[in-house]
């Protein structure tokens, strides 16, 4: 059930990690539909809200009489203990962060959980009493309640975020509340969502046409290939070139999905370099520049849609973390992304469909997998749909995106030949908009700096910096200070996120 924390969909994605089959719903659902569900067990997610304060979200005590076992989280494990009789109030000391907790772990939910552990605390407000009935499981020196249970009642709380990588042993604790606790058999995998899939795509297109909106990155591959295994020649993927790709990545793409490619798909490549260019020339702020190229990407779509005729649906692969970030629901902005936030509001489409739209990216190389996709498209480095525009900070120009595509295929060639690309989660050159003084043959310069990253993450919500081997940055350095005409600096990004974010824009 979910109150509007950053992290509603990992919590989904932790259970499903543990073959159990998870749904997000909102937490005014109705009860009767809770009912007709045949439920094994719900997890309150956390949220911004104080559930003391007017208009928090609030579900009905009823849902504790379900008779299915309910796990609260973070404000979820506030609003159990508000709702039953305990009291919340404003922490003295607000807990943000790896914190070392105190668990019982002779309780049910943290069996083979270790006495002391570590866990990503988030919150202002805590426990300050819990309800009648309740044995307090976990604490911390300030947190006197960071874990609470009903036993007898199936009811049980933890004040940390066990779904995030930051909590050493959370993956122990969620596997003990849905295996052991509710019960379930673990038995559902990838193929039933591929399946599942399908089937709900057929259902709603039925003889209609659609597009896809095709990058060629792994997101929208795995779209494509599913809608085509849902309804076949119905779809026609429209590759639109927007001038922001990585080097030689527009011809890459049609050599993959065009006319001579392995998949009987319905392929237009759309050649619009000088269009988007003129749409941001000027233009230096990131979020005015992401809902450019959002717009002008639809405009594009609705154009070749014309051409096709009668097109009913425009299918994007978009992913929950694009979703998150762009501040759909009660959730901050981020950023927008080209495929989320940034749509324009008037889009000439009777529906924009995303089969991806709940899912992280280890999850969607799951699906690319299960589709029958070749291992070498599913696990190539994440692209953003805004491409080169959001890897170049302030405005962008044909000539800061050549230096950015030559730097950034150096550095992947480079990451390649040292075989380090197996391990990490993304790479890539981004091009600051710093000009600084430089010697080169034996003259002044004044050029830019280039600034490398890269980082370690299994689902692109947290993520750390790489701790590259020096003589491989010192290897990329030489060749893009010495290959790449304009930029006299390379920088390494140390940045973890939060608080940065993975892209620069």
């Amino acid at each position: 059930m979910d109150f509007g924390g950053q992290y509603n969909q990992l919590i989904a994605r932790r259970v499903r990690e543990c073959n159990v089959y998870c749904e997000v719903h909102p937490y005014n659902v109705e009860l009767d539909k809770l009912k007709e569900m045949n439920l094994k067990g719900i997890i309150f997610t956390g949220g911004p809200n104080s559930v003391y304060a007017e208009g928090s979200p609030l579900c009905g005590k009823e849902v504790f009489r379900l008779g299915v076992p309910v796990l609260g989280i973070c404000y979820g494990s506030q609003l159990m203990a508000h709702l039953l009789g305990g009291k919340v109030s404003t922490a003295p000391v607000s807990e943000y962060g790896k914190t070392e907790v105190d668990v019982d772990n002779s309780q049910a939910l943290f069996q083979g959980v270790s006495p002391k552990t570590i866990c990503w605390m988030s919150h202002t407000d805590y426990i300050e009493k819990a309800p009648e009935g309740f044995a307090v499981t976990a604490h911390t020196p300030v947190c006197p309640v960071a874990g609470m249970e009903c036993a007898k009642k199936g009811l049980y709380a933890v004040q940390f975020h066990p779904e995030v990588m930051h909590t050493q042993e959370g993956m122990k604790m969620l596997h003990n509340f849905v295996r052991d606790i509710c019960g379930c058999k673990g038995d559902w995998k990838m193929d039933s969502f591929v399946e599942a899939s399908i089937k709900a795509i057929r259902e709603k297109v039925g003889s209609g046409k659609v597009l896809c909106a095709l990058s060629g990155g792994v997101d929208s591959s795995v779209a494509a290939v599913l809608l085509a295994k849902a309804i076949g020649r119905q779809l026609t993927c429209v590759f639109v070139d927007h001038g922001l790709l990585r080097k030689n990545e527009g011809d890459e793409v049609e050599e993959v999905f065009g006319p001579d490619g392995a998949y009987d798909l319905n392929f237009v490549r759309v050649n619009a370099q000088e269009r988007f260019y003129a749409k941001l020339a000027g233009v230096v702020d990131p979020e005015q520049k992401r809902k450019i190229i959002g717009e002008e990407f639809i405009r594009v779509f609705e154009e070749e849609a014309k051409k096709i005729g009668a097109v009913d649906y425009l299918v994007q692969g978009t992913i929950y973390p694009d979703v998150i970030e762009s501040g759909l629901g009660k959730s901050a902005v981020i950023k927008s992304h080209h495929n989320v936030g940034g749509l324009p509001d008037c889009v000439d489409f009777k529906e924009i469909i995303e089969p991806l739209r709940l899912l992280f990216k280890d999850e969607v190389r799951k699906a690319g997998l299960e589709l029958g996709i070749p291992e070498k498209l599913v696990f190539r480095q994440p692209f953003p749909g805004p491409g080169l525009g959001v890897r170049i900070v302030g405005e962008v120009t044909a000539e800061k995106v050549r230096i950015v595509q030559d730097a950034d295929a150096i550095y992947r060639e480079e990451i390649g030949r040292t075989g380090l690309d197996k391990g990490l989660g993304q790479y890539f050159a981004a091009l600051t908009n710093m000009r600084s003084v430089g010697v080169m043959g034996d003259e002044r310069t004044y050029d830019y700096a280039v600034a490398l990253r890269a980082v370690e993450t299994s689902d692109f919500m947290t993520a750390e910096a790489v701790h590259l081997p020096w003589e491989v940055l010192d290897a990329v350095t030489s060749r893009i200070v010495n290959e790449v005409k304009g930029v006299n600096r390379v920088l390494y990004d140390c940045t973890g996120k939060p608080p940065g974010t993975i892209e620069f824009e």
